[in-house]
């Protein structure tokens, strides 16, 4: 039986032909029989592709080849084609949709601007120096608020978006100014939208920003659940949620009967299909799966809920 394997990655370089990259891209994919989803833009490539195991490594090798992509961080994880609708390729404005392009500056190096890189050790050990001085480091979720239900980095702030595009509001509010004098590590699924938030948030005067590089993804990968991230790991593909151990915490509550759950459900409104949490008991029972506080119109799509798919965000 053939391996299958998914692979996510992300590189912000400049491109000419965002276009030219789309054509190459879908035709390597469909030559391989790969499905995801991909974004290009004048700024780089955001990635999400599962298939059998030696057409995703061709895959792999193969954009390597571009010579704006011969330096990217590949993350592998389990799963294959059969995890992905189809196959999309898209050009976007932005890798990742937080609606101001105008504010991204980007080079050969990457973003310009951008926060100070942590491996997930470094991390730890910047957490602990300022716990020596007597100093917090303060974690800030840089994804939509709803991933943080199921989980997130011990005492995180978690800011009260919906989408991406909403945090250039909250960061404008003045609601975190507290914040730009100490010590902000930003993370994400894979790193992706920490690269732009990290930046915005410099250029508003925080003072002191980390990322945390390869996100959640590479931090689970290294500590499990024995460090400073508690709970499951939501992803934008049909698995919905990652654990990186069997003793993973359950953070998420059903939202009609208060159980410990770390399943999301649509709404059964086809209008709405909000994201809702619902334990298996109450998910099982005759009532319809409703959003508890009403249905609203969903909003449409992000361009990196659209594209980042697996662990890439």
């Amino acid at each position: 039986m053939a391996l299958h394997r998914i692979v996510l990655f992300y590189c912000f370089t400049p491109l000419a032909d965002p276009e030219a990259v789309r054509m190459w891209q879908r035709a390597l994919c469909e030559g391989l029989g790969l499905r995801g989803r991909i974004i290009v833009s004048e700024h780089g490539i955001n990635a999400t592709v599962g298939g059998e195991l030696d057409a995703v490594k061709r895959y792999v090798r193969t954009t390597k080849e571009y010579p704006g992509f011969a330096g990217i961080d590949v993350k592998w994880s389990d799963g294959g084609a059969e995890d992905f609708p189809r196959l999309s390729v898209k050009v976007r404005p932005e890798l990742v949709s937080f609606g101001a392009p105008e504010q991204l500056t980007v080079d050969g190096d990457g973003v310009v601007g951008g926060g100070t890189h942590l491996s997930p050790h470094e991390l730890h050990e910047l957490v602990d120096a300022r716990r020596a001085e007597g100093r917090d480091v303060v974690f800030f979720d840089g994804r939509n608020a709803f991933e943080a239900q199921i989980g997130r980095f011990k005492g995180a702030i978690v800011p009260d978006v919906d989408t991406t595009r909403d945090f250039v509001r909250e960061l404008d509010s003045g609601a975190y100014d507290e914040l730009k004098g100490k010590a902000v590590v930003t993370y994400c699924t894979g790193g992706v939208r920490c690269e732009v938030l990290s930046a915005l948030m410099r250029s508003r005067g925080f003072e002191e920003v980390y990322q945390l590089d390869g996100g959640i993804v590479r931090y689970g990968e290294t500590f499990r659940d024995e460090g400073l991230w508690e709970g499951s790991l939501y992803v934008f593909d049909r698995r919905m949620r990652l654990e990186f151990s069997d003793g993973s915490a359950t953070l998420g509550r059903c939202a009609r009967c208060e159980s410990p759950t770390s399943d999301f459900h649509n709404c059964a409104n086809p209008a709405c299909r909000e994201l809702t949490l619902f334990c298996a008991a109450c998910a099982a029972g005759p009532e319809e799966l409703r959003c508890p506080g009403g249905c609203a119109e969903a909003a449409e799509p992000t361009a990196e809920e659209a594209a980042i798919g697996a662990l890439n965000a």
